[in-house]
């Protein structure tokens, strides 16, 4: 199947990319937010490729990060869930927005995609979760100065305890992942410290 497209942006428009490669246009369906990331008419761009082939359709996917395809392509495993639902979700939603949700539970800001119901989202949240596999790095956003066996630990413990603690006071669980993630990558002191990573975490929040 076709992994990538890497051409010149013949035309855009809402939902659908034509890429010139090699004097050929490809139809290349892309979300929201690649729409709003991709250069301008006229100017190169390389799109990562999903191929759906049916007995009377053969339909390109693209995204401008190997990321965004690895979680389309997990997205549309879910039942209920096809490649314009796939293309919904990651429109309202970046990469790291959406593991977090799936990692918290949030299906509530999964729901929020156009055409994804509540129930869809439980699912999605259920059937992803282990999938992931999420490494602490990515969690994180880091590079990967801290090994996920020493995160395991006190750090994993504070964090969690933090982002809980937010949830309590009633801050959204993907909010609070988020803004914990974000003290723990610029203060290494907090990392391992539930009261202070809490109290930053809650300025951040209050910002």
């Amino acid at each position: 199947m076709i992994a990538y497209v890497n051409g010149i942006l013949e035309t855009i428009e809402e939902g659908l990319a034509v890429v010139d490669v090699g004097g050929v246009g490809m139809n290349v369906f892309i979300s929201g937010s690649t729409m709003d990331r991709m250069p301008g008419i006229g100017e190169a761009v390389k799109l990562y490729t999903y191929t759906s082939v049916k007995e009377d359709s053969f339909t390109l996917y693209g995204f401008l990060s190997k990321d965004e395809l690895t979680l389309f392509k997990m997205l549309i495993t879910v039942n209920g869930i096809g490649p314009k639902g796939g293309l919904s979700i990651l429109s309202v939603m970046t990469p790291d927005d959406l593991r977090f949700a799936i990692m918290s539970g949030d299906s509530a800001s999964i729901s929020k995609a156009p055409g994804v119901g509540k129930k869809t989202a439980e699912r999605i949240t259920l059937e992803l979760r282990d999938k992931l596999k999420v490494t602490e790095d990515d969690m994180l956003g880091r590079s990967a100065l801290v090994s996920a066996d020493d995160l395991s630990g006190n750090m994993a413990s504070a964090r969690d305890e933090a982002v809980a603690a937010l949830v309590a006071l009633g801050y959204n669980s993907t909010d609070s992942m988020k803004a914990v993630r974000k003290i723990i990558k610029s203060n290494e002191e907090a990392a391992g410290d539930t009261e202070m990573l809490l109290k930053l975490a809650l300025k951040e929040m209050l910002r």
